[in-house]
């Protein structure tokens, strides 16, 4: 069965509601539930587009230009990983993988390899649908943040983040991050050796305030460690995470 499909709006037009302009591939072999989250998507006003496996999702996502990508981990053709590899290489996008394994190995490669967020089966189709949503309105922020952006570098040590080009650097070395774990390091950089909870980063990074995410936030301090040097951030254990910055911290200059 072939699960590549359009989406058709009632009338011709698309339906004015909140997700109406946007398209959304979703990428799953599965077609109980590929069609489960189209259904879903459509009723909020997504247009949605289907591919069953890796080499149909590449094409429809370089003919199609979706705005987010819900892609499985595991796809005939090639799996999610690469399709992520290859629809990044073409034009930056969200993506929210499904992975059917709670795997912090398999989440954290995902992470590596473009990836904004997660969700590991069976998921709730509610939680879907608010992560999709949440996604997208980090994108927009960040289009408006990147028209009028705030100027300067911070430097803690060998650590510099530029915020007007979105560029990280240890020891002069670019270091390149997704735009996640930039707004993550970020939002732990704006307070520099202040603990913020796992909940407290969900809401700033995420804007998602259900405590069921707080495994993402784990995840992603993970990944963000592996490539800026994991003692540059601090686990206080029952709490959450703190930025480590030389005594006094600098500002941004």
């Amino acid at each position: 069965m072939d699960h590549r499909n359009t989406t058709q709006t009632h009338g011709g037009a698309a339906a004015a509601t909140p997700g109406a302009q946007r398209r959304v591939l979703v990428v799953e072999d599965d077609p109980t539930i590929t069609e489960a989250v189209a259904v879903r998507l459509r009723a909020e006003g997504f247009q949605v587009r289907t591919a069953g496996d890796g080499p149909a999702a590449v094409e429809t996502a370089e003919v199609w230009q979706p705005d987010l990508l819900v892609l499985d981990v595991m796809l005939p053709g090639f799996d999610g990983l690469e399709v992520c590899r290859r629809v990044q290489a073409q034009r930056p996008l969200p993506v929210l993988m499904l992975t059917a394994r709670d795997d912090e190995t398999d989440m954290l490669v995902g992470l590596g390899v473009g990836a904004d967020d997660y969700m590991t089966k069976p998921f709730s189709m509610r939680e879907l649908v608010a992560r999709v949503h949440v996604l997208l309105r980090r994108v927009e922020r960040a289009t408006i943040a990147a028209a009028a952006p705030r100027s300067g570098t911070l430097r803690l040590g060998e650590l510099e983040i530029d915020h007007a080009q979105r560029r990280v650097r240890v020891g002069g070395k670019d270091v390149h991050l997704t735009p996640t774990e930039f707004d993550l390091l970020v939002c732990l950089a704006n307070s520099p050796r202040a603990v913020l909870s796992r909940e407290q980063l969900l809401a700033e990074v995420w804007d998602w305030a259900d405590a069921s995410g707080t495994r993402t936030v784990d995840s992603h301090i993970k990944a963000l460690r592996r490539k800026i040097g994991a003692e540059r951030i601090r686990t206080v254990h029952g709490v959450g995470y703190a930025l480590e910055a030389p005594a006094p911290a600098s500002d941004w200059a």
